[in-house]
């Protein structure tokens, strides 16, 4: 009996879990400085690895704010996360942060959403987060 419950919460530590996710057109701005955002400087930003700007980063427009990152400098800064709605999955790199779930591109959102974005604001999506090089990183 102890074999079947713990077999069952491994299982449950590789499942995704849902979260909301909304979308930002700030995210979509190729130019914006990446001194806008929470990974910017510091140790663990953005910055210091060599990137200036949001389209500088391999993955844009595949980015945006997470909650894991609670604030400037964050560790979790770069991380890369898998979203999932109705089927279709994009990988996000996170660079800023967001409340209680993802705050990602209006376009990404659109790949997710098959172009309703705008139309459903904010939807429910399964994440988990997986390897950065997935990420471009």
């Amino acid at each position: 009996m102890r074999y079947s419950i713990f077999s069952a919460g491994a299982a449950l530590l590789t499942t995704a879990l849902a979260v909301t996710v909304s979308y930002d057109a700030g995210y979509d701005d190729r130019g914006r400085s990446l001194n806008a955002v929470a990974c910017s400087n510091g140790k663990n930003g953005l910055i210091t690895k060599g990137f200036t700007t949001q389209g500088s980063l391999p993955s844009f427009p595949r980015i945006g704010g997470a909650f894991p990152i609670a604030g400037w400098n964050d560790p979790n800064c770069g991380t890369c996360y898998s979203l999932t709605y109705e089927g279709q999955t994009v990988n996000i790199l996170a660079i800023d942060h967001a409340d209680g779930g993802f705050n990602i591109a209006e376009s990404v959102m659109n790949t997710l959403t098959r172009g309703q974005a705008v139309f459903l604001g904010s939807i429910q999506v399964d994440y988990k987060r997986v390897d950065n090089s997935l990420c471009g990183l």
